[in-house]
């Protein structure tokens, strides 16, 4: 007679019952598999909060069709001057480029433009041009911005939204990066951080 058997009150031997037993188990090991994968999850996700973020990440989508490409050509009239001199984007030829897209009713804008003037003035003496263009604004509320905030560097104003459209902006502000050769190399296509700016501008230095 095997040990799972035992006798009933007649003599004849019956099975003892092992649902409870398979079930216990069964229980057991699929509380051991979902606490291995809880953990595993567990602790990918904290991997993942824990790992800073690259020095100088552009946050350039590879696939923006501006990346690699000449930069558009354009000309448009200075904002920060009375006489409407214009300024090509030629001028700036055999120069690392910084343009930023901006607009006086754009909060992120202002929030990122001491950031910006604070970099100008500490990369213009190592050939690096900036250039801001206003978008859907009029003159003056982009003169008024500019003076508000205490823009150095050139901007222009891109009335008619051309230039706005080469280059692909959706949205204020934007930020596109264009090494000495001409061609774009980088776009940041939201407000830009301390971080980025700078990885960008060692980046068009190299």
């Amino acid at each position: 007679m095997e040990p799972k058997d035992q006798l009933s009150e007649t003599g004849v031997a019956v099975e003892r019952p092992l649902k409870r037993n398979q079930s216990r188990k069964r229980s057991i090991i699929i509380f051991v598999v979902t606490s291995i994968l809880c953990a595993g999850l567990l602790a990918l996700l904290w991997t993942q909060l824990l790992t800073p973020a690259r020095s100088g990440a552009s946050q350039t989508n590879p696939s923006d069709p501006l990346i690699g490409q000449a930069a558009p050509s354009f000309t448009l009239p200075l904002l920060n001057t009375q006489d409407q001199q214009k300024l090509a984007l030629a001028h700036f030829q055999g120069k690392p480029v910084v343009i930023n897209f901006w607009s006086s009713t754009c909060l992120p804008c202002k929030d990122e433009m001491p950031l910006l003037e604070t970099q100008w003035e500490r990369m213009q003496s190592k050939g690096v041009a900036f250039l801001g263009i206003d978008v859907e604004d009029t003159t003056s509320d982009g003169l008024s911005f500019l003076k508000q905030h205490g823009v150095t560097y050139p901007s222009v104003i891109d009335s008619g939204g051309n230039t706005l459209t080469t280059y692909g902006v959706t949205y204020t502000p934007e930020t596109i990066f264009i090494d000495r050769t001409g061609k774009v190399v980088s776009a940041v296509r939201m407000e830009i951080t301390s971080q980025q700016l700078q990885g960008n501008l060692n980046a068009l230095l190299r």
